[in-house]
C-alpha cells in the first residue's frame, strides 16, 4: 500500500488525467451505447413462473403492457347521456394517438362487466402495442393528459397501470441534499473549505466511473431500473466516509510534523488498509446475494458492489494524488498557523471523547444493558414483518394511478386490483374439463368474490379463467386464499386430469417471490456472516471479536427493520413520508441486510482496528479499548452522521422503494455509529478483557499474516501519552505492566 500511495502522490498528475479519462470516457460511451435496464426477474419452479410461461407462448396479448382509464360519476351514472357522450368522444381520441393499438370501452360488445353494478364506476382498457420500458414517456404522458382533459363537470376520468406509473416518477433533488449534509459536517469536522472537498470529489468520481460501468454492465446481463439509485446511495455513503478516514489519518500526520508526502503515504497504508477491508467485507456481502439463485437480484448485487469497489480505488489512488496538490492546506489556516508557532503537536487523547471512554471504561456492564435494551426494542417490529409488494394503492393521493386505484377498488371491489389467474395448458390435447372444475370449485371458496368462464387461447393451445378475491392484494387473507386455492382447492377438484391447472398473476408472483426469497434467507445469511467472521478472525487474530462483530450487526439491522416495519407497514408517521401502508417488498430484507452487514462493518474495523494496533503496542486490554475508542469517536461519529444524512436524503424521493431503503439505512447507521460503536462494543470489550484477543496457537500458526498495521504504525502507538487521569499514584502506567497478565498467546 505504501508503495502505491508513493507512486500516486508523485505521479499525482497522471493519476489524475486517468481518473478523468476514465470518467469521460465512459460517459460518451455510455451516451453512444444507451443503457437497456429491465425490470425482469424469473422464479423457476413456481406456479406463477409455469403460468407466464403459458401466457408468453400462446396468450402475447396478457403478457404485454397495458394502460386502464378509470371513469366515476360524481352525480348520477354513466349511462346518462351527456356523461355517455363524453365517454365515448373520449375512446375515440384515445384511439387515434400513437402505440394505441385497442381501446374497449365499458359501452361497447367487448365491454361487458367493465361497469359496476351501481353504474356509477366503470373503466376502458387501452392495449399498446410496445413494451412499457420501450416506450417513451411523452408519448404514455400524451395519453394520459388526453383522457384527463375529460375529467369536468359530473365526469371523473384517472389513469392507472404501471405504465401510466411510470410517468409519475419525478426527479427529486435528494442526491444533491446528501451533498450539502455531507459538506456541512465535513466543514465541522475539518475547519477547513479545502479539506471539505476532499473525501467529496473522491466519492464522486468513484460514482460517476461506476454508474457509467453500471450502464455497460446493463448490457451483459439484467439491470433492475432501480439499480442505479442505491448505487448512488451506497456510493456518496461510503465514499465519503472511506475517503474521510484516510483524510483524518493524513491529517493527524501533517499536524505531528510530517511531510505532506509521508503523511499521505502513512494515512493509505493504515486507515487505506482499514479502507480496503471494509470495503471488501461490504462487496462480499452484496454479491452473497448471488446465493440466492434469484436473477432479479444479480444485476442489483453487481451495480452496488461495483459502485463500492471503485469507491475503494479511488480512494487509495485518487485520493493520494489529490493530497499531493493540497499540500498543507489540508489543514486550517489556525492549525498551520499553531505548527509554524509551537511546532508539531503530536496526536494525544483528551478532550470529550477520552472522558466518554474513560465513561464507558468506569461502567461498562450498565451502559452495555441499557443500549442493549433499547436496541431490542426498536427491533420489535421486526417480529410482525409480512413480505409481499407495494402497489399502485401505497401511492400518494395526488397521484391520477392512486385515485384509480382506489375507484376500481370501491366499484369493483377490494381484489379487482390484484386478480389470479388459473392458467392451464392444452397442447397435450387435454381439454377444458379440468379447468372447468377448477373454476366451478373455486366459485364455491370463501374469499372468492368471482371467477370469469374460461376461455382459449387464439391457437387453441392454452386456456385461462380469471379469479377476482373479496380482499385486497396486499390482505394477508388474500395470500392465504392462494395458498388454500393451489393446496387445496384446485388439486381436489382436478384429481387425475390430464394437465395441471396453474394459480398465476401478479399478485400470486409477489407472493412466490416471497416464498422463495424467505426460504433462500438462512442460507444466504449464514453465507455472509460466516465470510466476514473469517474475514476479522484473519484481521484481528480474536475469535471474540469478531462473533460480537456479527451480532452487533445483526442487531443494527434488526433495528433498521423494526423502524422499517413501524412505518412502511404499520403506518407509524406514513403521511409524513406521503406514502400508504402496505406489506414490506419480498427482495428488502436480503437486500438491506447485505448492505447494512458490510457498511456496519466498516466502522467495526477502523474502530477496532486502532484499538488493535494499541493492544499489540502495550498487551493492556483497557488501555487499548479505551485510546481506540478515543481517538476514532470523533472520525466514526462524523463518518455515521454523514452516511445517515447522506442515506436519510433518498427519504425525500418520489418511489417507495428507495424510502424503505433510505429509512432503514439512515437508522441502522445512526444506531451502529452512535450506540453499537461508542457505546455497546466498547463496553463489551471492557467486560471480556484479554478474552478479546485470545486466538488458539494451532489456527494462528495456519491463517495468513494480513494486517491493519506496520510496524511504523505500532512504534508510534507504544509512544501514544496516556492521560493524566491513567495514573496511578502519580505514576504512568506503563505498557510492560499488563503484558503478561495480558498476553493471549
Amino acid at each position: 500500500m505504501a508503495k502505491l500511495a508513493r507512486w500516486c502522490f508523485q505521479h499525482r498528475w497522471l493519476v489524475l488525467g486517468l481518473w478523468v479519462a476514465a470518467l469521460v470516457g465512459l460517459a460518451a460511451l455510455g451516451r453512444a451505447t444507451g443503457d437497456d435496464y429491465k425490470d425482469t426477474f424469473s422464479l423457476p419452479g413456481t406456479d406463477s413462473q409455469k403460468a407466464i410461461d403459458i401466457l408468453e407462448r400462446d396468450f402475447p396479448a396478457q403478457s404485454g403492457d397495458s394502460a386502464t382509464v378509470v371513469l366515476h360519476a360524481r352525480t348520477g351514472t354513466l349511462t346518462d347521456p351527456a356523461i355517455k357522450a363524453q365517454v365515448t368522444d373520449m375512446v375515440g381520441q384515445l384511439a387515434k394517438l400513437p402505440h394505441v393499438a385497442e381501446v374497449i370501452s365499458p359501452f361497447s360488445a367487448d365491454g361487458k362487466g367493465q361497469i359496476n353494478e351501481a353504474g356509477t364506476t366503470a373503466f376502458a382498457t387501452l392495449a399498446l402495442d410496445l413494451p412499457g420500458n420501450e416506450l417513451q414517456i411523452s408519448d404514455i404522458e400524451h395519453v394520459v393528459d388526453t383522457a384527463r382533459d375529460y375529467d369536468k363537470g359530473a365526469l371523473q376520468v384517472e389513469a392507472t397501470g404501471q405504465v401510466v406509473a411510470n410517468t409519475e416518477q419525478t426527479t427529486s433533488s435528494t442526491e444533491l441534499i446528501g451533498i450539502i449534509a455531507a459538506a456541512i459536517i465535513l466543514f465541522v469536522a475539518f475547519g477547513s473549505l479545502l479539506a471539505v472537498t476532499l473525501p467529496l470529489i473522491t466519492a464522486l468520481a468513484a460514482l460517476g466511473v461506476g454508474l457509467n460501468l453500471i450502464i455497460q454492465v446493463s448490457h451483459l446481463t439484467s439491470v433492475a431500473e432501480f439499480s442505479t439509485m442505491l448505487a448512488t446511495l451506497i456510493g456518496l455513503g461510503v465514499g465519503i466516509d472511506y475517503a474521510l478516514f484516510i483524510v483524518n489519518r493524513h491529517r493527524i500526520g501533517l499536524r505531528a510534523g510530517r511531510s505532506p508526502e509521508e503523511a499521505a503515504v502513512n494515512a493509505v497504508n493504515t486507515s487505506g488498509r482499514a479502507v480496503l477491508f471494509a470495503g471488501a467485507t461490504v462487496c462480499i456481502a452484496l454479491l452473497g446475494l448471488f446465493a440466492l439463485g434469484v436473477t432479479f437480484l444479480y444485476g442489483v448485487a453487481l451495480a452496488a458492489a461495483l459502485t463500492v469497489a471503485m469507491t475503494m480505488l479511488s480512494s487509495v489512488t485518487l485520493l493520494p494524488a489529490l493530497l499531493g496538490f493540497y499540500g498543507q492546506k489540508v489543514l486550517s489556516r489556525r492549525e498551520r498557523r499553531r505548527i509554524a508557532e509551537h511546532g508539531p503537536e503530536p496526536e494525544a487523547p483528551s478532550g470529550f471523547w477520552w472522558r466518554w471512554a474513560k465513561g464507558v471504561e468506569r461502567r461498562p456492564a450498565v451502559l452495555a444493558v441499557l443500549s442493549a435494551v433499547a436496541i431490542a426494542v426498536i427491533a420489535i417490529p421486526f417480529f410482525s414483518l409480512r413480505l409481499g409488494s407495494s402497489d399502485l394503492g401505497n401511492g400518494s393521493e395526488d397521484k391520477t394511478t392512486k385515485r384509480g386505484y382506489d375507484l376500481l377498488a370501491e366499484g369493483f371491489g377490494p381484489g379487482f386490483n390484484g386478480p389470479f389467474s388459473l392458467v392451464t395448458d392444452l397442447s397435450s390435447g387435454a381439454g377444458l374439463q379440468a379447468l372447468n372444475q377448477a373454476v366451478a370449485a373455486a366459485r364455491d371458496t370463501p374469499g372468492v368474490a368471482s371467477v370469469t368462464e374460461p376461455r382459449q387461447s387464439p391457437n387453441g393451445r392454452a386456456a385461462i379463467a380469471t379469479l377476482y378475491p373479496t380482499s385486497s392484494p396486499q390482505s394477508p387473507e388474500t395470500a392465504k386464499l392462494l395458498d388454500r386455492l393451489r393446496d387445496d382447492v384446485i388439486p381436489t377438484a382436478t384429481a387425475g386430469a390430464a394437465a395441471p391447472v396453474y394459480v398465476g398473476g401478479i399478485t400470486a408472483i409477489f407472493e412466490d417471490f416471497a416464498g422463495v426469497l424467505s426460504d433462500k434467507l438462512p442460507l444466504f445469511i449464514g453465507i455472509v456472516v460466516v465470510l466476514a467472521f473469517i474475514l476479522l478472525v484473519v484481521v484481528f487474530r480474536s475469535l471474540l471479536i469478531p462473533l460480537t462483530a456479527s451480532v452487533m450487526n445483526l442487531l443494527a439491522v434488526g433495528a433498521a427493520f423494526g423502524a422499517v416495519v413501524a412505518v412502511f407497514q404499520w403506518g407509524w408517521l406514513s403521511d409524513l413520508f406521503g406514502l400508504s401502508p402496505g406489506p414490506i417488498e419480498a427482495f428488502l430484507p436480503v437486500m438491506l441486510f447485505a448492505i447494512l452487514f458490510g457498511l456496519s462493518m466498516d466502522y467495526e474495523v477502523f474502530l477496532v482496528s486502532r484499538m488493535h494496533e494499541e493492544w499489540t503496542a502495550r498487551r493492556d486490554n483497557r488501555i487499548a479499548v479505551s485510546l481506540g475508542q478515543a481517538e476514532t469517536g470523533r472520525v466514526i461519529s462524523a463518518a455515521g452522521a454523514i452516511m445517515t444524512l447522506v442515506f436519510a436524503a433518498f427519504i425525500l424521493g418520489d418511489e417507495r422503494v428507495i424510502k424503505l431503503f433510505g429509512l432503514g439505512l439512515a437508522l441502522a447507521i445512526a444506531i451502529d455509529a452512535f450506540v453499537i460503536r461508542t457505546i455497546l462494543v466498547p463496553a463489551l470489550m471492557h467486560l471480556f478483557g484479554r478474552a478479546n484477543w485470545w486466538l488458539p496457537r494451532g489456527l494462528d500458526r495456519v491463517l495468513p499474516r494480513v494486517s491493519v498495521e506496520t510496524s511504523d504504525d505500532l512504534a508510534e502507538a507504544h509512544q501514544v501519552p496516556v492521560p493524566s487521569d491513567d495514573y496511578r499514584d502519580g505514576v504512568p502506567a506503563q505498557p510492560h505492566e499488563s503484558a503478561e497478565s495480558e498476553r493471549t498467546h
